[in-house]
């Protein structure tokens, strides 16, 4: 009789719709405590995170939305102590460019480099991946550091052993040649061999980041698939093209795009190395804007220079995305 008036007493309760009992956890006070409750998490979480976002207004975000106003004004070495004085001028710094001889002459040397050097780290990292994770078994670690190695080395000591290697009377690539009697060609001083040098060592520097890409996703793919499509007796090249592809869209979506946006950028190979020299055939986009910028000190004509380079990164990864996520669905 008990058990039957407890169960009604609790019926009625729920009938009666929450807050119909006075209780204090669901009664107008236990709303408003909830309410003081996240007011004060969101307040703690505000106050977290108020350095990031002092950083990121500072440091990022104005002077993004400050070059872009910068490229629509005659800012330079004229009114250098007084940026604000600078005139107004449209689009007059992006219709020059497209005048410019040197400026398209980087943005070719600049899509040279990035149609050669992305294809070839693609595929030269997923061979490496490809066997360091299925066909070596000893010091696979000591081959995986070894490739990686060049990532984390800055790029100073990267072309100082890179033009050692490629001086045309000391490095090691000329004595290679004087051993078999020829001589060794000035590739950093020949405007048809600067740039593919150039190239060489990007590829040889960034090779490391798409390895370890790659190997992560070859080791989350299901060994189940492998081993049903070797049952079903699939060869090794079927099984590469048949499943490890495939399955690697995401992770090859991904190496893709950061690889091209930061050939894209590339300029500390050719500063180093060649000044954009000789006669500018290792002149990239970003090389130009520094010059432009820091060396004549246009800095109008070089915000508008960063805002396309910009528009064409944008477009190309937009593409990108496009053409390797459909794949994947």
């Amino acid at each position: 009789m008990r058990t039957m008036t407890s169960k009604a007493a609790q019926t009625a309760k729920v009938q009666a719709g929450p807050g119909a009992s006075g209780s204090p956890a669901t009664g107008p006070a236990g709303r408003r405590r909830r309410g003081k409750s996240m007011g004060v998490q969101n307040l703690a979480g505000w106050l977290f995170s108020t350095p990031f976002l002092v950083l990121f207004l500072v440091f990022m975000a104005f002077p993004i939305v400050a070059t872009l106003a910068m490229s629509f004004t005659d800012f330079g070495l004229r009114n250098v102590t007084h940026p604000l004085d600078a005139n107004f001028i449209g689009f007059e710094n992006y219709v020059k460019l497209f005048s410019d001889d040197k400026f398209l002459t980087s943005l070719f040397n600049t899509a040279y480099f990035v149609v050669i050097g992305v294809p070839l780290t693609i595929l030269l990292g997923l061979v490496v991946a490809v066997l360091l994770n299925n066909g070596i078994d000893r010091a696979r670690t000591f081959f995986r550091v070894g490739f990686y190695a060049p990532v984390v080395t800055t790029i100073v000591a990267v072309a100082v052993v890179w033009r050692f290697v490629l001086d045309p009377s000391d490095g090691l690539v000329a004595g290679l040649f004087s051993e078999v009697g020829l001589t060794s060609p000035d590739f950093l001083g020949s405007e048809t061999l600067a740039m593919p040098s150039m190239i060489a060592m990007a590829v040889w520097r960034n090779l490391g980041t798409v390895m370890v890409l790659f190997i992560a996703g070859l080791q989350a793919i299901p060994t189940e698939v492998r081993e049903a499509a070797r049952l079903d007796g699939a060869g090794v090249w079927q099984e590469f093209r048949g499943i490890t592809v495939p399955l690697l869209r995401p992770t090859l979506l991904y190496a893709t795009v950061i690889t091209t946006i930061g050939y894209l950028n590339v300029f500390e190979e050719p500063f180093v190395m060649t000044q954009g020299g000789p006669s500018d055939s290792t002149l990239t986009v970003s090389l130009n804007m520094y010059r432009e910028g820091f060396n004549f000190f246009h800095m109008g004509y070089a915000s508008a220079m960063a805002y396309v380079l910009f528009v064409v990164i944008m477009g190309i990864t937009v593409l990108q995305l496009r053409l390797l996520k459909d794949n994947t669905k």
